[in-house]
């Protein structure tokens, strides 16, 4: 296949601002159905946000990490779940990059094929002649409604040693898919459960865990294209940011829209935007977003530039990546909390869409790998000279 031209970032930056109408109108839709319009996919499809973290060999952009965050910035403003759903489809799709080429070649001869995925490994897997089988299920498999591959993580068995984790790559159609996501937050994102039932895998789909988690890869056409030479945790961290200060800008530009023409109930303030109050609330929130972006930019800085380099991993650049977005989560989570605070007693309407980014990035926040006390944790322990308790660094 042959490479296409890719697009600059603020191109794509401003394609993904041009969705950002089309995903609010949809957003009421997909938190309503828990998943994502069939429209915006294609919109998402057609503006190559499925590309980014596609190889140019295979008609991809292979995009650098600070212009997912900011793509994904901005589809954020329009709505958390395409964003996040978005995000979760570039993370897969570059762990897929690490396998054989002759695998890859499978999985991108679709075209604008969405992989979904997980880090938990709650299946099991055993050893079978020319590959694996697989026995299990995983939650939390955002955008599996819409995708055509799932990477999974189960615990290989062998016959003799100890049991550890592997990645693997499976079609869709290949498990069951439970539909059960019925939640609070993030309702848009179909993050179903999927289903593994003495599910064969061959070999060449399987990559022990721990290699790519240190940043080895398979492949031979991707060995030395800067993006996909990293270890795979700073990579889904930074990935990820970018989704969370667009949740907390598209707050804040919701509740600019209706401020002009909110009284203060029960004051003689005849607009809430006369009121001392909400000055120091939107330029407190706004400050907040600021600090979130720091954190973000940052950690996408530190993967590129590490990448381009192809230098090692310090310990402290990789649990560096997981606390920056502990702190981009916190510090946007504090931001919608003000803003929300200041929306008043109408903003609990479920047609009011500042609810729905307060609900969405609470949601966030309860994510294992991205909840700030356990990242921040994570990254005071190494700075204290231990060892992390964790693989996921």
């Amino acid at each position: 296949m042959l490479a296409t031209t890719v697009p600059s970032r603020d191109e794509l930056v401003r394609k993904a601002t041009d969705l950002i109408p089309l995903l609010r109108k949809h957003a009421p839709w997909a938190e309503q159905n828990r998943r994502l319009h069939d429209e915006v996919v294609e919109a998402l499809a057609d503006a190559g946000m499925f590309k980014l973290r596609r190889p140019k060999h295979f008609g991809g952009y292979e995009v650098d990490t600070l212009t997912l965050a900011q793509v994904a910035a901005e589809l954020g403003r329009g709505c958390a779940s395409t964003a996040w759903v978005t995000s979760v489809y570039w993370i897969p799709t570059w762990m897929t990059c690490q396998f054989p080429d002759e695998v890859q070649e499978e999985v991108f001869a679709t075209p604008d094929v969405r992989i979904c995925g997980t880090l938990s490994p709650s299946a099991m897997a055993a050893p079978a002649d020319g590959g694996i089988v697989l026995n299990g299920k995983w939650g939390f498999i955002s955008g599996a409604h819409h995708a055509q591959w799932q990477e999974i993580i189960a615990i290989l068995v062998p016959p003799n040693g100890e049991p550890y984790p592997v990645m693997a790559l499976v079609p869709l159609s290949d498990l069951l898919v439970v539909d059960d996501w019925d939640t609070s937050g993030l309702r848009g994102t179909g993050s179903v459960s999927t289903v593994a039932k003495d599910l064969f895998v061959p070999s060449e789909r399987v990559l022990p865990l721990p290699v790519l988690l240190s940043g080895q890869t398979a492949s031979k056409r991707n060995g030395n294209t800067p993006i996909y030479r990293a270890p795979l945790m700073p990579v889904a961290a930074a990935s990820s940011t970018g989704a969370i200060v667009g949740i907390a800008k598209g707050a804040m530009d919701v509740f600019f829209e209706r401020l002009p023409d909110r009284k203060i109930t029960y004051t003689n303030y005849e607009s809430q935007r006369e009121a001392p109050i909400t000055h120091f609330q939107v330029a407190e929130a706004s400050l907040k977003i600021d600090e979130a972006e720091f954190h973000a930019w940052r950690t996408s800085n530190l993967v590129d530039r590490k990448c381009e380099e192809g230098t090692e991993w310090k310990l402290e650049e990789r649990a560096k990546t997981r606390a920056d977005v502990g702190s981009v989560i916190r510090l946007a989570k504090d931001a919608i909390d003000v803003l929300a605070t200041a929306s008043g007693g109408t903003s609990i309407y479920s047609g009011i869409p500042i609810q729905r980014f307060n609900r969405d990035i609470q949601a966030v926040n309860q994510h294992a790998l991205m909840h700030p006390n356990t990242n921040f944790e994570l990254y005071g322990r190494v700075l204290c000279g231990l060892e992390p308790n964790t693989l996921y660094i």
